[in-house]
């Protein structure tokens, strides 16, 4: 029979698995990734911007701790989350992370809008003038993450398409854009993008995960 001390070591020892598993930039960029919809190794490592062969190395990993699952399809292999609650401890390290690091506030000041500045969205009101065609939601991200889940009403252009469907959107209507959540990088680049065109563009901070967790219905 194990004793309190030892039983005590080994339930640490397995809480540190975790601890393992997302010590890496890139296994948590990884991770983030797979919260917007399931992606073979090669969309990953794309996306990721590394090679396939790092990124198999970083998801065995992740598997190794259970936060990830595979599958075989053919030749590829598709990664998606264990859990839901995968997505929501990602997202409780980050609000975490921004709580305590100021570094992080840092950074978001140099390259995002200031979100200080963004007046607050009542993400109802947004749906409803979205509906009645009064504004125009764009979703940013790869055409698989619109698939997998989006909010209501939204478009998908994906960045890369965004300049050859600029002229498709009207001048006369605000745009908001959105992706990943509050650091992904792609709805600034957007907003930059129609703003240097003359739209009147905004980026909206919540992603579909973030959408959805405050009670907002998202399709699919």
């Amino acid at each position: 029979m194990a004793r309190p001390r030892e039983t005590k070591d080994r339930i640490f020892e397995q809480f540190a698995r975790i601890g393992h598993a997302v010590a890496s930039p890139k296994r948590l960029e990884l991770l983030d990734l797979l919260c917007q919809s399931e992606k073979s190794v090669e969309i990953l490592a794309d996306q990721a911007a590394m090679s396939i062969a790092n990124t198999s190395r970083h998801l065995q990993i992740l598997r190794g701790a259970r936060l990830v699952d595979a599958r075989k399809d053919g030749l590829r292999v598709y990664y998606r989350l264990a859990d839901e609650e995968v997505c929501r401890f990602f997202g409780s390290l980050r609000n975490l992370a921004a709580a305590r690091l100021a570094e992080i506030d840092l950074l978001v000041r140099d390259y995002f809008d200031d979100p200080k500045r963004l007046e607050p969205v009542d993400k109802r009101k947004l749906l409803k003038q979205a509906k009645a065609g009064e504004i125009v939601i764009l979703d940013v991200r790869p055409r698989d993450e619109y698939i997998a889940g989006h909010v209501p009403f939204a478009r998908s252009v994906p960045l890369h398409e965004l300049k050859t469907s600029i002229a498709r959107l009207s001048k006369e209507k605000e745009i908001v854009a959105y992706c990943r959540g509050p650091y992904c990088v792609l709805a600034q680049e957007a907003v930059k993008i129609m703003r240097a065109k003359g739209f009147k563009a905004f980026r909206l901070e919540d992603g579909v995960t973030e959408w959805q967790e405050s009670g907002m219905p998202v399709e699919k």
